[in-house]
């Protein structure tokens, strides 16, 4: 972490202020040291550049071994196609340049998003509770607007009122409570500032009757959630190798072949983005291991975070279908 960066942060038990403790590093960079609370005397390790403010072993270890096993698959600059841009500046509708402002990441992973943030220019915090930060971290070193940390959304380490912008992406869906960690995201933005968010969707209606027959997935995840994390990824790793020639053929059926494919638990994305076929096979295997390893994944309707941005009062609601289930923006008044 940068030390100017220091000001930002809190203590996340009595939000009182932070100081800095047997640092190691140059002069700006803190590799490794500890951050003490004035006032609780609460001591949070430094680790490899990145503040720690939960135990490293949580509910979120699968997505840990996950974003290791697939640091880069996902990043732009891997594939070679702009996938993550593309999302990223559709689903905010942020402008490409935000330089002077402040925005938070909550939920970074090995930071596929993050990348594109910082293209803006806006000094970026990102938070991820889960081991992965240590990768966005080494992706993004040199990136002086950047700050990492691992903490956890529903107790962040962060000073309320302070961003321009804030965004959340793949989340919610797998925390304990979902209101609860959604309704805490506002308090952080100032007056003003924008959120974007995203959740898996749960239909209404008729389509509500049809989720079990496609969403083959969730009949095994009272298996799969409680196997060993290692022993879960060699095993769809096998099962997709197995089946990825047989997926193949069957995409190419006219309207019902991608369907078809995620009922036999494969992404298949061959029609719809410009990769490899190694690199078709990798997010296969990383999406399938995705569906089947967290522990929470609670999907939401329309009508319900359309009522959690009303409660929040947040004003010029957009809520609706989109890239990862529903997305949803609003303006903090």
């Amino acid at each position: 972490m940068h030390r100017q960066h220091l000001s930002l942060l809190v203590c996340p038990t009595c939000q009182d202020e932070l100081v800095l403790d047997n640092d190691c590093g140059d002069s700006e960079q803190i590799d490794r040291g500890e951050l003490r609370c004035v006032e609780c005397q609460a001591i949070y390790p430094i680790v490899k550049g990145v503040p720690r403010f939960v135990d490293l072993e949580n509910y979120t270890d699968g997505f840990s071994f996950q974003w290791n096993q697939h640091a880069t698959t996902q990043h732009d600059s891997y594939s070679g196609v702009s996938i993550s841009r593309e999302r990223f500046f559709h689903e905010t509708r942020w402008p490409t340049r935000l330089s002077g402002e402040t925005i938070l990441e909550i939920g970074c992973g090995s930071g596929r998003f993050t990348t594109h943030a910082l293209s803006t220019g806006a000094t970026v915090v990102s938070v991820d509770m889960s081991g992965a930060v240590e990768m966005n971290r080494q992706l993004h070193r040199t990136a002086d607007k950047l700050l990492v940390i691992q903490a956890d959304l529903r107790s962040l380490p962060l000073r309320v009122a302070t961003f321009d912008r804030l965004f959340c992406f793949g989340v919610l869906q797998h925390t304990p409570n979902v209101e609860d960690a959604f309704k805490s995201l506002p308090r952080f933005l100032r007056i003003g500032g924008q959120l974007t968010v995203d959740v898996y969707d749960k239909r209404e209606g008729f389509w509500r009757w049809l989720e079990p027959v496609y969403r083959t997935y969730y009949w095994l995840r009272p298996i799969t959630t409680k196997m060993e994390t290692e022993r879960l990824y060699r095993l769809v790793e096998k099962y997709i190798s197995m089946v990825w020639p047989l997926t193949r053929q069957i995409g190419r059926i006219p309207r019902v072949g991608r369907m078809i494919n995620r009922m036999l638990l494969v992404h298949d994305y061959r029609q719809r983005y410009e990769l490899t076929e190694k690199q078709l096979k990798e997010w296969a295997i990383l999406d399938t291991f995705d569906n089947l390893a967290p522990k929470f994944d609670q999907r939401q309707t329309l009508s319900t975070l359309r009522k959690w941005f009303s409660e929040c009062e947040m004003e010029e609601v957009d809520v609706h279908y989109g890239y990862n289930g529903i997305e949803g923006r609003g303006v903090k008044c």
